[in-house]
C-alpha cells in the first residue's frame, strides 16, 4: 500500500508541464561578420518586445561588453535604419555599410527608440577603416546611475499660456570608482521627436566618496509654447546614463487669447465708429425737424407757426380812416326809414304827457 503514493507521485512530476524558460534578453545575428563601404549585410533579432521601434547603427570605439562608449556620436547615423518587431518580437533588416567617424572596433548596436529601454551588440568590422585600441579610462572616481530616472513637478496657470515648462530631472547616482568625484559636471539634453537632443551643461555641487550614493536634482526647461512628446537624457563623461520621455499638453490659454482678440477688436472698432455716428446724427435730425414744423402747423386750422407768429404784426382793433362818427353810411343808415318801422317818420315824439 505504500507503494501506490510514490508511483502517483512519480506519474505526477513526468505529468506535469515544464516551467517555462526565463525570458531570452535581445540578442542580434548578422550576416556577415565584415564588409566594405557600399556594401550591405543583413540584420536580423530575436527576444525584443512586440511592435516595438527600433534604431539599427554601425558604431565606432565600442565592444558589445561595454556598449557604444562614444554615445550616438560616435555612430554613422545618416545611414542607420529604422524596424518594426513583429509580434514574436523578431525582425530582419538589411542595412548599408558605412565608416562610423571614429575608428574601429565596430558594432551594430541596435536599441529601442521608445517605451522601455533595452540594446544589443554584435561586432562588426568594416573593411578598410581604421583600427584603433580603446581609450583607456581614467583612474579614480566613476559614477552610475542606480535608479530610473524621472521627472518631478507640473504646470502652472502660465504655462497654460505659453510660459516654458519646467521640471526637475530626479536620479541618484552610486560611485564605483576608487576615489571621490567632486562636483561632477552632467549634461542634461531634450529632443522633440526625431531630432538630436540639445545639451547643456550643469554641474551639481557635492561630493561623492568611493561606494557612495547620492540623490541629485537638476532643473529641466523648454522653451516658450514648447508642446507635444520630448525626450530628456543625461549623459556623464561623455556617456548616456539615463533617458526620460516627457509629454508637454498644448497651450491653450495662448489659443483662447487670440480667439478674444479677434473677437474683441472688431467689436472695439464697431461701436467706436457708432459713436462717431450717433454723435454725428443728432445734428441732422434736428434741422430736419425744424425745417418741417411749419408745414405740419400750416395743416391744422387755427394753429400757425410761432416763427410766423412772432414776426407778423398784430392787427388793429379798429382801422384809422374808419369810426362809427365819420362813416357815410352810419347817418344815412340811422335816418332813413324803414318799412317794418313801428312808428312812422312824420309822427312827433312826445316829450311827455299832454
Amino acid at each position: 500500500m505504500a507503494v501506490l503514493p510514490t508511483v502517483a507521485a512519480v506519474l505526477a512530476l513526468l505529468l506535469a508541464p515544464a516551467p517555462a524558460a526565463a525570458a531570452d534578453p535581445p540578442a542580434v545575428k548578422l550576416s556577415k561578420s565584415q564588409a566594405g563601404t557600399g556594401g550591405s549585410i543583413t540584420v536580423t533579432g530575436s527576444g525584443w518586445r512586440s511592435k516595438a521601434l527600433l534604431m539599427i547603427l554601425i558604431c565606432g570605439q565600442s565592444v558589445p561588453s561595454t556598449g557604444v562608449s562614444g554615445g550616438t556620436n560616435s555612430c554613422a547615423n545618416a545611414d542607420g535604419r529604422a524596424v518594426t518587431t513583429d509580434a514574436e518580437g523578431r525582425f530582419s533588416r538589411k542595412l548599408p555599410v558605412a565608416e562610423p567617424p571614429v575608428p574601429c572596433p565596430c558594432v551594430v548596436h541596435v536599441a529601442t527608440v521608445t517605451g522601455a529601454k533595452a540594446e544589443a551588440d554584435a561586432i562588426f568590422q568594416v573593411a578598410g577603416h581604421a583600427v584603433e585600441p580603446l581609450p583607456a579610462e581614467a583612474a579614480g572616481g566613476r559614477l552610475s546611475v542606480l535608479t530610473d530616472t524621472r521627472l518631478d513637478g507640473s504646470g502652472s496657470l502660465l504655462t497654460w499660456f505659453g510660459a516654458p515648462p519646467a521640471r526637475r530631472l530626479v536620479f541618484t547616482v552610486g560611485n564605483v570608482g576608487t576615489s571621490p568625484v567632486k562636483n561632477p559636471v552632467f549634461q542634461v539634453g531634450t529632443s522633440h521627436g526625431v531630432f538630436a537632443p540639445q545639451w547643456e551643461e550643469q554641474q551639481w555641487r557635492g561630493t561623492i566618496q568611493p561606494g557612495k550614493k547620492a540623490r541629485i536634482e537638476l532643473p529641466v526647461e523648454l522653451t516658450a509654447g514648447a508642446h507635444g512628446d520630448y525626450t530628456v537624457s543625461l549623459k556623464y563623461g561623455g556617456k548616456v546614463m539615463a533617458e526620460q520621455p516627457w509629454g508637454v499638453g498644448r497651450p491653450w490659454g495662448v489659443t483662447l487669447f487670440w480667439v478674444l482678440v479677434c473677437l474683441v477688436v472688431p467689436a472695439a472698432l464697431f461701436r467706436a465708429g457708432m459713436a462717431v455716428v450717433d454723435r454725428v446724427r443728432p445734428r441732422q435730425t434736428s434741422r430736419r425737424r425744424g425745417l418741417r414744423m411749419p408745414e405740419v402747423a400750416l395743416r391744422i386750422p387755427g394753429l400757425r407757426p410761432r416763427q410766423e407768429a412772432r414776426h407778423a404784426s398784430p392787427a388793429p382793433s379798429t382801422l384809422p380812416w374808419f369810426t362809427p362818427d365819420n362813416d357815410p353810411g352810419a347817418a344815412g343808415r340811422l335816418s332813413a326809414p324803414h318799412d317794418d318801422s313801428p312808428t312812422s317818420p312824420t309822427t312827433p315824439l312826445r316829450k311827455g304827457p299832454p
